[in-house]
């Protein structure tokens, strides 16, 4: 059974109490209090299914970054039910001062772990990035200003003006996606890429928009960005540096297709379309 295990916060003498605005949206989703994390200025999550391979590379890097801050910041693995050695190499890591959780998801889909991952923060901005570091980490030197200058979901977007394809996608894989985006177009009109795994959030806006969402896999990111507009919430976009990494488990014509079928199913539940 994948359990969870987050490190837990600086002995001060006392019993950790998470802060109730983010043990609220976490006891709705019917997840313990217990599980909620340490506060701390920023929060980058990485949810990880097989990710043996690619995943050390991308946190040595995400550690090296965040070390060289100023402020306070955590990593979050999030295992979604991993089968090769992903759970076993953060225990092998060199001990960073960055704070490196791993937090267990039983249910399957990237959806499915960024929500536990955002549901189980208190951070004061809370946001996720693939595994392959496809976008690189440094991109934070230009969302995380906008962020504490009052702007409260920020993504990056590979098309945008100033956003540059170092490495381009598989042709089977823009051709399986070509379905996906027009129908995300339909739903999140304001976004123009709703689909760059790269997206911060004020703490408490990515809480209260997880709580309300039912999407396991990669039509996640449109309910999310949806239910924030929803909100009354504006979504900025940031160009990006984005580059095709080999080694992903998706797979361009298959998942660009079932993609398609889990918007549709949002489209209707949710009366989009």
């Amino acid at each position: 059974m994948t359990t969870d295990l987050s490190t837990a916060p600086p002995s001060t003498g006392q019993p950790w109490a998470a802060p109730e605005q983010a043990v609220g949206p976490a006891r709705a989703a019917g997840i313990p209090p217990s599980l909620v994390r340490a506060p701390c200025h920023l929060e980058i999550l990485i949810p990880a299914h097989n990710e043996v391979r690619r995943l050390p590379r991308t946190l040595l890097r995400v550690i090296s970054y965040l070390e060289a801050r100023p402020y306070s910041s955590a990593i979050v693995v999030i295992d979604n039910n991993s089968v090769d050695r992903t759970v076993d190499l953060i225990s092998h890591l060199p001990s960073p001062n960055v704070p490196v959780h791993l937090l267990g998801c039983a249910q399957a889909g990237k959806g499915a772990a960024v929500r536990r991952g955002i549901l189980t923060s208190s951070a004061r901005f809370v946001g996720f990035m693939d595994a392959d570091l496809a976008t690189p980490i440094e991109t934070l030197d230009m969302v995380l200003p906008m962020l504490e200058a009052g702007c409260r979901a920020v993504v990056g977007s590979r098309r945008v003006r100033g956003a540059t394809v170092a490495e381009p996608e598989p042709r089977q894989r823009i051709l399986g996606g070509l379905l996906f985006k027009a129908l995300a177009r339909r739903i999140v009109p304001g976004v123009a890429d709703t689909q760059c795994g790269f997206k911060i959030f004020d703490g408490d806006l990515a809480r209260e928009a997880a709580s309300q969402l039912r999407v396991e896999g990669f039509a996640f990111d449109v309910e999310l960005l949806r239910t924030i507009s929803e909100m009354g919430v504006g979504v900025s976009e940031v160009p990006v540096v984005w580059s095709h990494q080999t080694g992903s488990t998706l797979r361009g014509l298959r998942d660009g297709t079932r993609g398609a079928a889990d918007v549709l199913r949002l489209a209707h539940r949710r009366g989009y379309l």
